[in-house]
């Protein structure tokens, strides 16, 4: 029998896009979601995971700084951010290299950086006159958004567009594109340009 690649979800949130990737892989034989794991112990991203029978926790930013925290990781094989905010430190990014995969809700390198999340992301390409956005899925290094490019999709960005409606866009991207790119990144090791 094949051993499955094992993989974690970081995530700060609601959970929307943690529960997709999660569904999308109960049906795949080769990858599973062991565990969520959550810097907010209110998250609701906790209440999708065990609606799901994935198991999750807390852990604290003092508890994530320190390579401690690797015993939380052991056997594990990739790590997937969705919507997590806080900068990843520099021993998980040496011990899992080119295995940290994130999804930015716009098309870098333009609006990344420190802050830009959510919201905040939308209201500036909005305000920048913008024709399109987009998400971008990408991999982890030592600075916000700044990882190799996997993964770009694209969406119209219309004058009549609010900061929620774009986001909506942004999601039905997030949900589409997502664990596809996740799976065929793991899987096949090959880079999706679109």
């Amino acid at each position: 029998m094949i051993e499955k690649i094992r993989t974690v979800i970081f995530a700060s949130g609601a959970g929307t896009n943690a529960a997709h990737i999660i569904k999308y892989f109960n049906s795949r034989d080769a990858l599973s979601i062991d565990k969520v794991f959550s810097n907010k112990k209110d998250a609701y991203v906790h209440e999708r995971a065990k609606s799901l029978g994935i198991p999750s926790s807390f852990f604290s930013k003092e508890a994530f700084k320190e390579s401690s925290f690797l015993k939380e990781l052991r056997d594990i094989d990739y790590i997937i951010l969705a919507g997590f905010l806080w900068l990843v430190p520099k021993y998980l990014i040496q011990t899992f290299p080119n295995r940290i995969i994130n999804i930015h809700p716009a098309l870098l390198p333009k609006y990344g950086g420190k802050g830009m999340y959510g919201d905040h992301v939308h209201k500036e390409v909005i305000n920048a006159g913008e024709e399109e956005s987009g998400i971008t899925v990408h991999l982890v290094n030592e600075e916000y958004d700044k990882g190799e490019i996997l993964f770009q999709a694209r969406c119209k960005v219309d004058r009549k567009d609010t900061p929620d409606s774009l986001a909506r866009k942004i999601h039905q991207l997030e949900y589409e594109y997502f664990p596809r790119v996740i799976e065929r990144y793991i899987m096949d090791h090959e880079k999706v340009y679109c």
